[in-house]
């Protein structure tokens, strides 16, 4: 029961995305499964299922339900402060046009598709702390170079491109605040479980797309 509860948000979630691709637009089963799988409709059901079946259906009195739902508003309170705070620094770098800098720099750069979209990916990531920024920009600056690559290619350099935006994840991402705040690590262990693994996924990657470039173009 309590792996189902957990793993609730993400079927919900899922059922949209298959009724986004699966279903017409405005079918009533559609709507409905768009609307249960938006994400605060989907946890705030998860909430409400483990208030009945884990909390009243095992004899637990509303009042120690209660208590439990109060103990977790503190540890979520500060999770959500520095996430917010990780988020108001990535969109402060965004505004000051540090996206549209390392696009110049790249314009100008010769070297191979991979490295390069693999070290846009990179920069943005550092300088953003999102890997979404990370993902989307890059993707639009080599967008004019890709046009003639075969689908093989332009799909190593979306990999590529992912592998280089979970680069290091440090200070300046939510994520990496909300690993440290819910497993409760100081910050050099985050650093180090973290942020070091982000980055040998990452290489990992690169070095996966290069093998696969040689043997497959």
């Amino acid at each position: 029961m309590s792996l189902l509860i957990i793993l609730l948000p993400v079927i919900l979630m899922l059922g949209s995305t298959l009724a986004k691709v699966a279903l017409p637009a405005e079918s009533t089963v559609g709507l409905t499964l768009k609307f249960l799988g938006e994400p605060l409709i989907a946890l705030g059901l998860a909430v409400i299922a483990a208030v009945i079946c884990l909390g009243w259906a095992a004899g637990m009195p509303r009042a120690e339900v209660g208590n439990t739902l109060r103990k977790a508003l503190a540890p979520i309170a500060v999770l959500l402060l520095t996430i917010g705070a990780g988020g108001g620094l990535k969109q402060t770098l965004l505004d000051a046009g540090v996206s549209q800098t390392i696009s110049k720099v790249a314009e100008g750069a010769h070297m191979p598709y991979l490295l390069l979209a693999w070290l846009i990916a990179v920069a943005l990531r550092q300088a953003t702390g999102s890997a979404t920024v990370a993902t989307t920009t890059t993707a639009g600056i080599l967008a004019p170079m890709m046009a003639g690559l075969a689908a093989t290619q332009s799909s190593l350099v979306a990999l590529a491109i992912g592998a280089g935006s979970v680069f290091f994840c440090h200070v300046n991402d939510a994520g990496f605040w909300m690993v440290r705040e819910y497993f409760g690590l100081q910050l050099k262990q985050t650093i180090w479980v973290w942020s070091v693994l982000q980055t040998i996924v990452s290489v990992v990657g690169l070095i996966g797309t290069l093998l696969l470039w040689h043997f497959l173009t």
